[in-house]
C-alpha cells in the first residue's frame, strides 16, 4: 500500500486548461479559438435537442409519433434530440409539431418569435 501511495505522489495531475493549452495552444490562438467555438456550438445543439425531447415527453409522445407530425422518420427525431443534424428549419419544424412557441433572443438586435 505504501508503494502505491508513493507512486501516486509522483504522478503529475493537469487541469483541463493546462491540457488544452498544451495540445491546442493558448486562448486566442486560431486552433484553440476554433475548438472553443465548436464546443460551444455543440453544447447549444445539445441543449436544443434536450428541449425538444423534454417537450415531446411532456406530451407523452414517442419519437415515431413526433416524426409523423413533422413528416420525418423516427431516426431523424432521434438525431435532433441528441443534438445532431440540428438546423434552424428542423428546430422550428419540431417545435411547431409540438405546438411550442420559440423565441430567439438576439442580443443587440431584438427578439424573434418563430
Amino acid at each position: 500500500m505504501n508503494q502505491n501511495k508513493k507512486n501516486m505522489e509522483k504522478i503529475k495531475l493537469y487541469t483541463m486548461n493546462e491540457l488544452l493549452d498544451r495540445d491546442l495552444g493558448l486562448i486566442g490562438t486560431p486552433e484553440r479559438d476554433k475548438f472553443e467555438q465548436d464546443l460551444a456550438d455543440e453544447l447549444q445543439a445539445y441543449r436544443v435537442g434536450e428541449a425538444i425531447k423534454k417537450a415531446r415527453k411532456a406530451q407523452k409522445l414517442t419519437q415515431a409519433e413526433l416524426g409523423e407530425r413533422m413528416g420525418v422518420q423516427r431516426s431523424q427525431v432521434c438525431r435532433l434530440e441528441s443534438g445532431k443534424s440540428i438546423t434552424l428549419a428542423s428546430m422550428m419544424r419540431a417545435f411547431r409539431a409540438l405546438g411550442v412557441q420559440v423565441a430567439l433572443d438576439m442580443k443587440g438586435v431584438g427578439r424573434l418569435v418563430l
